[in-house]
């Protein structure tokens, strides 16, 4: 984590976009199928090991990894950095007023924070470009986009060019932790890497989606064969 915080903090002192990435295996699965996504990754400055599944497969394919990054203590490190160093931090995605209120929650928790902007992520097509140009004009240090993956990561790599952003990040349901709607996972249970256990009992409507997690399983111990 802090090998990663150290990394996003270089990029935020350098007046370009750098793509960030949060990998887990249903991302990897998703990027098989889908070139745009596959390309994302492969040109991101950094992608993180976003659950205990990538940090698994890495060490059974023989390139170990320094640990798991999750993405919301990610989103929160990099949060308290900018609150320390003045840095300016736009949230974007949710529903309507989730982005607002996980601002107040943070700026209550990190004395100092700047939040240069938020917006909801459920605008039309027809919005797109105001809600570009809004984040353009506010020139945040780190923007954080929970739009749910792949569809922040391609919204940031489609207008990376033009966000006026130093970090970008796709942080999925992040906001919403923040914004206190939704609970993360016990302490134990996040210390063991069974996050994904507890999404899916308190969220069943992922069962679907966590199909990718034994698809991920077979795929590696295949290559690990081969």
């Amino acid at each position: 984590m802090e090998e990663a915080v150290e990394r996003i903090a270089s990029f935020m002192a350098v007046d370009q976009c750098h793509l960030v990435v949060t990998a887990n295996p249903e991302t990897v699965m998703k990027a098989g199928e889908d070139r745009e996504l596959m390309a994302i990754l492969q040109e991101a400055q950094l992608v993180v090991a976003d659950g205990i599944g990538i940090v698994w497969a890495a060490r059974c394919l023989g390139t170990p990894l320094p640990g798991r990054v999750p993405g919301v203590e990610l989103a929160e490190a990099l949060v308290a950095l900018a609150a320390q160093r003045g840095y300016r931090v736009y949230l974007l995605g949710g529903a309507p007023g989730v982005a607002a209120e996980a601002a107040r929650c943070l700026e209550r928790k990190y004395p100092g924070l700047v939040i240069a902007g938020v917006q909801h992520g459920y605008f039309s097509r027809e919005e797109e470009e105001g809600v570009v140009a809004a984040v353009a004009a506010a020139r945040p240090h780190l923007l954080l986009v929970g739009l749910g993956m792949p569809k922040q990561e391609k919204w940031i790599y489609r207008h990376r060019q033009r966000l006026g952003a130093a970090v970008a990040i796709g942080v999925g349901g992040s906001l919403d932790v923040f914004a206190g709607k939704v609970c993360r996972a016990p302490d134990w249970m996040c210390r063991r890497g069974l996050e994904w256990l507890y999404r899916l009992l308190s969220q069943p409507q992922r069962f679907f989606r966590m199909l990718a997690l034994p698809r991920f399983v077979l795929k590696v111990l295949a290559q690990g064969r081969s």
